[in-house]
């Protein structure tokens, strides 16, 4: 395999092993997180994963291309393998049927460690306001949550339970780049998080947890949003999970007029973080 020195490149022309192998990842969930990496295409997704440190494990462009200035100074500069593909075997990958992309890149997926939800508030003295999205069923959702959640200030996001995958292309699609600006944990359920969080009190970082329902009985308003907050947001259709709802110090509601009597999950959580950035602004 050629050093990636931005010059040489492996050419793949064919549906070899390793197309296959980048293939599964954008089916085969089990196959994602035993090798560790996902798939990202496009100007802004690729550059903010170069921008927020992420691990570049190998460049894809097509084979005869013209590339752009961006896409040239990505090839020389990032690190991992570097191949040449068939355009039609890169668009395979970019699952686009209008044209193929410049680059694809294949990005290792980080650990699944709590403290990173808790973002850098020792450097600018901002309370962690993290994110826990219950057993999420549509990979989109993640992805306009982590949207919200980097445009309101949050500091991380924790997947719980059994769920739509994080690093799903659905997910990276929809969440425009902000997925590697947001750091996005995975746990089996509430334990491990509230393990987590008494940890966190231990060690004096008073963690609340606030959680939402269209009965909640605490208004936006009401909570105290300049402290460390958990704000946990239920599964599209069945809400909040029973250990969440006994664990949480509080249950938000959203007032609402008109007919509907429910938000989308992501919708929801993005009413509720707007709130807590105007009030800590």
């Amino acid at each position: 395999m050629p050093r990636p020195d931005g010059r040489g490149a492996r050419r793949i022309t064919t549906r070899n092993a390793a197309f296959q192998q980048w293939s599964a990842l954008l089916t085969n969930r089990t196959k994602r997180h035993r090798s560790g990496d996902f798939l990202v295409h496009g100007v802004r997704p690729i550059s903010q994963a170069l921008a927020h440190g992420w691990s570049v494990r190998a460049l894809l462009r097509p084979v005869g291309g013209r590339p752009s200035s961006w896409a040239e100074q990505v090839w020389a500069e990032a690190g991992g393998e570097r191949h040449e593909l068939a355009p039609e075997l890169l668009a395979e990958l970019a699952q686009r049927d209008d044209g193929t992309p410049e680059l694809v890149a294949v990005v290792g997926i980080p650990p699944d460690d709590l403290d990173r939800v808790l973002g850098d508030g020792a450097g600018t003295g901002q309370a962690p306001l993290v994110t826990v999205f219950d057993r999420p069923g549509q990979p989109g959702n993640i992805g306009t949550l982590q949207r919200s959640i980097d445009a309101f200030g949050g500091t991380g996001l924790v997947v719980t339970g059994h769920a739509a995958d994080p690093y799903d292309p659905k997910a990276v699609r929809a969440s425009t780049g902000s997925c590697f600006a947001v750091p996005t944990v995975r746990a089996a359920g509430p334990g491990p998080v509230l393990d987590w969080v008494a940890d966190q009190r231990e060690r004096g970082v008073p963690l609340q947890v606030w959680g939402t329902d269209e009965d909640g009985r605490t208004d936006l308003a009401a909570v105290p949003w300049e402290q460390p907050v958990v704000l946990v947001i239920g599964n599209e259709t069945r809400g909040l999970a029973q250990g969440w709802r006994e664990a949480c110090d509080g249950m938000i509601g959203i007032p609402m007029v008109g007919s509907a009597s429910s938000l989308n999950a992501a919708v929801a959580a993005s009413v509720v973080l707007h709130a807590a950035l105007r009030a800590r602004a």
